[in-house]
């Protein structure tokens, strides 16, 4: 399973995704991906799961079928984000 998260780098809640993803490799032991939505990547994939607010924590099988998504500034705990999480 694999944990993205996509935002925008240049915005105010982009240090917030940037120290939630460094906190969440030092806490729970597990990576998450962070993905800018100015890249073809992170715009696709925003269409593609029908995400509209950000920053969108994206859970999804190494298949890419989405598991689970958080969408808005109030990200969600993290242990719930390292049950879908392969290193948390």
């Amino acid at each position: 399973m694999k944990v993205c998260i996509l935002y925008h780098p240049n915005s105010d809640h982009a240090r917030m995704v940037e120290m939630y993803a460094n906190d969440f490799q030092r806490i729970k032991g597990g990576a998450i991906e962070l993905l800018s939505l100015e890249t073809r990547e992170g715009a696709d994939l925003a269409r593609l799961y029908d995400i509209v607010r950000y920053p969108a924590v994206v859970a999804k099988r190494d298949d890419g079928e989405l598991l689970k998504h958080w969408e808005g500034a109030e990200l969600p705990l993290m242990d719930e984000v390292a049950a879908y999480s392969s290193g948390g």
